[in-house]
């Protein structure tokens, strides 16, 4: 059984999170660094470029990194503090077992020791796919691949997922189903270009702060913003028109517009007759979806569908924009089919200022989500079911297509099964689903059911409290490597600082694993350079082709857009990495010409038919609830919940509420509510706000424990993504009763310790000592 051994309070003061304000030396030596080194940002897609400061093995501090054409030097709060998370005290420095008395120090010979013995017993009593792999996609594009080769090849199971299944796949799925390739249509300054640009499902101000940027010059340059969203977020509130749609209800918008534009004459015969399939079996599908018709569902009045569909139907470019909210959705692939069929039908793609464009979330949300690191993924985002693909992995990799597994099942499911007592051992990279799957009260009681689990990581998350083995891993500041930003550009990220203490790189631990497995045969890598040369053999003919990326030409041209396949005839036949040419320039723009990335050099129409969500309003749960970020904040939480001044600005969740609802309940801003669904309850202080419908309540998801969002949402699965429906659930709100908000007031005492005091000069090894950690 795998149940913490600790309190919280034990916990807290052993492993925090502890907030932590200021670099090792202070701000007064902020200027005393010995290097400068040119990386970018650990946190979302954007990957912003920032330098930081390097003194004694430690970051002390950042500059702006005006060279790097994606920022040019801007930074949202995040990026401006990231360099907090190193010198940290909470970091893991050497391995631990979990004991029932609490976490005991061991050697790594132990730790790695104990992990392998406990795989084999459990496959060999169980079956390979008895254990299980999840993984973080804030990796780079090198640990990314391995994690990929490494489920397969030395685990040998089929059951491997990533968090990205909580983030990109059904974008991923829709621009795939749409373009016949996944990764978003055009680089940034296209957006520049747009004369409307069309934002639904993704609160970009504080999720993604530096593409406001681009969004502004757009609409210096003249464009109009259409903004669709249950809540006015920041940049909602200067839109030219708003649409407040009910949640869950994108669909039906969608296919509105596409109605009104067909009814209206806005679409571009010639490009649909010349560069797509399926407009008649689409237009059929969207012949009642009346503007009238998608008011009654939205909320939304006719007249400011129709004005939406004409503003984009009739300008000259045109940009759509989308993100989780949109996503994030039992409906999430229909959903993001139905913005392809607008731009599609629009002839808006494939040229200057037009595109249809995800904005990925996570930080290699978009190079993670192409190079086998998904369950049913093979490198190059190859089909794992299809044989010709198979074929040529298992040439790159040196192994029979009996021993590359099959297609396995995604996060939720993996933690389905271990739930019903199929899978009994878990090995995980930098995930932390106890906060970041949904209906979180059923997945620690999957934690509990695991016969053994084995943690890589760089602090003790909520999810690693339950591992009985932790193995102390990397920050991205501390490996060398490459990832891809949400424009699909591939970029260099070095390593200033080497891990502190006993705490090793990610994938060299990995790889000792694989040794000690006895599969250390295809795991030859001497460094990360090494591992992605083999990326780029492996990916070569795939959609997502790196072949033609070295990472000189990465340096060299402050990153590269993929694909970036081979040119030379050489190239196009060799299986030997030592020939790859770099001679591609990269492909800013995709569909230029109107060729998409289907067999038959077409883009591809998709009927969409209105359904609703997996789970609506009733008498019983009146009241829509809905989850997403702020700007402080990032993912679970595990690293920015340890910044002092991040947690400053975002303390603790909060609950929007309405004034007309917060009016019926008898609510005012910070009282303590207690909101309820059929997973769960949280007690938690309200925030009444006009920029939320009447009829919904939303919550950020940050936190863990009894502060978490995802004891709320359910784990409804998108059939096409599998990705869980965050964004819809029905749900209860009512004031706090007065034992409730004493509960509530010793959860908020307890979720972070304030910093302890530390002399001014210390390396991290001599402050943990210091601290009796």
């Amino acid at each position: 059984m795998a149940k913490p051994p600790l309190t919280r309070p034990q916990y807290l003061e052993e492993f925090g999170p502890t907030l932590h304000y200021t670099p090792p030396g202070g701000f007064k030596s902020i200027e005393d660094y010995d290097a400068l080194v040119d990386t970018h940002c650990c946190f979302c897609g954007q990957q912003c470029g920032i330098k930081l400061k390097v003194k004694d093995n430690a970051v002390v501090g950042f500059e702006p990194r005006y060279d790097f054409p994606f920022n040019r030097g801007k930074l949202c709060p995040k990026g401006i503090k990231r360099y907090l998370q190193g010198s940290h005290p909470d970091r893991l420095l050497y391995p631990m077992r979990r004991t029932e008395q609490g976490y005991q120090r061991i050697s790594w010979d132990e730790a790695l020791s104990e992990t392998v013995s406990k795989i084999q017993e459990i496959q060999a009593k169980y079956g390979k796919d008895s254990f299980a792999m999840l993984s973080g996609v804030s990796l780079s594009n090198e640990k990314s691949y391995l994690v990929g080769k490494f489920a397969r090849l030395a685990l040998q199971t089929a059951n491997l997922d990533y968090n990205g299944r909580l983030c990109m796949v059904s974008a991923g799925a829709g621009n795939k189903k749409a373009y016949g390739i996944d990764r978003a249509s055009n680089h940034w300054e296209d957006i520049t270009k747009a004369k409307v640009i069309f934002i639904i499902g993704t609160n970009i101000a504080e999720c993604f702060p530096i593409t406001t940027d681009y969004i502004w010059r757009a609409r210096d340059n003249g464009a109009k913003v259409i903004y669709a969203d249950p809540r006015m977020v920041p940049m909602a509130r200067t839109a030219d028109l708003f649409l407040p749609l009910r949640v869950g209800s994108d669909s039906a918008l969608l296919m509105s517009m596409l109605h009104v534009l067909i009814r209206d004459g806005l679409i571009d015969e010639a490009f649909i007759r010349n560069h797509t399939t399926g407009f008649e079996e689409t237009a059929d599908a969207v012949s009642n979806a009346t503007p009238e018709w998608a008011a009654e569902i939205t909320g939304i009045p006719a007249a400011k569908i129709e004005q939406a569909a004409r503003w984009y139907g009739e300008a000259e470019t045109g940009m759509i924009l989308h993100a989780r909210g949109l996503e994030h959705q039992t409906k999430g692939v229909d959903n993001v089919v139905s913005c392809a069929n607008l731009a599609l039908a629009t002839g808006k793609i494939g040229r200057e200022g037009c595109g249809h464009s995800t904005i990925t979330g996570q930080g290699n949300g978009q190079g993670g989500r192409e190079h086998g690191h998904k369950c049913d993924q093979l490198p190059g985002n190859r089909d794992i079911t299809n044989p010709e693909h198979r074929a040529y992995i298992c040439d790159v990799w040196g192994c029979t297509d009996a021993e590359l597994p099959g297609k396995g099942i995604t996060a939720q499911e993996i933690l389905n099964e271990i739930h019903s007592g199929k899978i009994k051992g878990l090995l995980s990279l930098c995930f932390n689903p106890l906060v970041s799957l949904p209906d979180a009260n059923f997945n620690r009681e999957a934690l509990d059911k695991l016969e053994h689990y084995t943690v890589i990581d760089f602090f003790l998350s909520e999810t690693a409290q339950h591992a009985d083995i932790v193995l102390p891993g990397s920050l991205h500041e501390e490996d060398e490597g490459t990832s891809t930003s949400g424009e699909g550009r591939v970029i260099k990220i070095n390593a200033p600082v080497t891990p502190p203490g006993e705490a090793r790189l990610d994938w060299q631990i990995l790889i000792d694993i694989a040794h000690r497995l006895g599969r250390g045969k295809f795991f030859p890598f001497k460094n990360t350079r090494a591992i992605f040369e083999e990326l780029r053999l492996a990916s070569r003919g795939g959609t997502a082709d790196y072949s033609g990326i070295t990472w000189e030409k990465v340096e060299a041209n402050q990153g590269v857009f993929w694909p970036a396949p081979q040119v030379s005839e050489l190239g196009k036949t060799t299986m030997n990495i030592a020939e790859l040419d770099a001679l591609h320039p990269g492909t800013p723009r995709l569909y230029e010409g109107g060729k998409f990335y289907h067999a038959d050099g077409k883009a591809h129409f998709n009927p969409v038919k209105w359904r609703e969500s997996a789970e609506v309003v009733d008498d019983e749960y009146p009241v829509w609830f809905t989850t997403g970020r702020v700007v402080s904040q990032y993912l679970s939480g595990s690293q920015t919940r340890r910044i002092g001044p991040l947690v400053d600005q975002f303390p603790h969740p909060k609950l929007e509420v309405h004034p007309r609802m917060a009016q019926q309940l008898g609510i005012r801003t910070d009282d303590w509510v207690t909101i309820q669904t059929r997973r769960g309850q949280v007690i938690i202080q309200a925030n009444v706000v006009n920029t939320i419908r009447p009829d919904t309540v939303f919550m950020a998801y940050h936190w863990g424990g009894k502060e978490s969002a995802n004891l709320l949402t359910q784990r409804a699965l998108d059939p096409v993504s599998k990705i869980p429906e965050f964004k819809v659930s029905a749900c209860r709100v009512r004031l706090a009763t007065p034992e409730e908000q004493a509960e509530g007031q010793r959860v908020k005492a307890l979720s972070a310790v304030t910093e302890k005091g530390i002399p001014a000069g210390y390396g991290l090894d001599a402050r943990r000592q210091e601290l009796k950690r």
